[in-house]
């Protein structure tokens, strides 16, 4: 049968989202993805530009069946679990999709445009939700600075993945700083985290 609409797209999608965990983005094609899909370029081109935008949306589409949004009872507990959960996707196959991808936008204006216009798009949402939860309202670079900082521990170090002590020094002196500092709405979930904390050390060393 002769597919169309939403059907074919999802078709196209799950065949480039197959090309990239086989061959990276590097391998990733035009006639290789219009191929495994059972349809012609032109499908292809109708609905993506270039391979760098099918390659992004073949991406974002896979890694977002894995997103989930924690809720610990505190901001810090929140945003060190959306940080390690990061960690963790980076340091998987969807992760080296990722990296190819940055790696790729170096030498690819194109990559490099629609990874731009999509950086503080889907994972945006998730800190904003999380950091609204604790009454506080900030711009989507601001509530991806972690990430940010994250990215560049892979990028600069080029390490398989980054060590914890790591994520919680992004958090406890980077992030939590910029988000819950002169200005912000202050969080009670983290200031009655931090007196469950203190009483605790004081019947440990009683």
């Amino acid at each position: 049968m002769r597919r169309r609409g939403q059907e074919l797209e999802q078709a196209i999608l799950k065949a480039a989202q197959d090309e990239l965990l086989e061959s990276g983005y590097a391998g990733l094609t035009m006639e290789r993805v219009a191929k495994r899909a059972g349809t012609n370029k032109n499908a292809l081109y109708r609905r993506w530009p270039n391979r760098a935008a099918l390659g992004v949306a073949a991406y974002a589409d896979l890694a977002a069946t894995q997103t989930v949004i924690p809720d610990t009872g505190s901001l810090r507990g929140d945003v060190l679990a959306l940080l390690r959960a990061a960690n963790s996707h980076w340091s998987s196959p969807l992760g080296e999709i990722l990296r190819g991808l940055l790696s790729g936008a170096a030498d690819d204006p194109e990559l490099l445009a629609v990874l731009h216009s999509r950086a503080t798009d889907a994972g945006a949402g998730m800190w904003q939700d999380v950091l609204g939860r604790a009454g506080i309202e900030v711009t989507p670079r601001v509530a991806t600075v972690a990430i940010g900082l994250l990215r560049n521990e892979f990028v600069t170090r080029g390490a398989p993945t980054v060590p914890d002590e790591v994520l919680v020094e992004i958090v406890d002196e980077v992030y939590l700083p910029l988000v819950t500092g002169p200005g912000r709405a202050p969080d009670a979930r983290v200031e009655q985290n931090e007196r469950v904390e203190h009483a605790r050390r004081q019947v440990e060393q009683a």
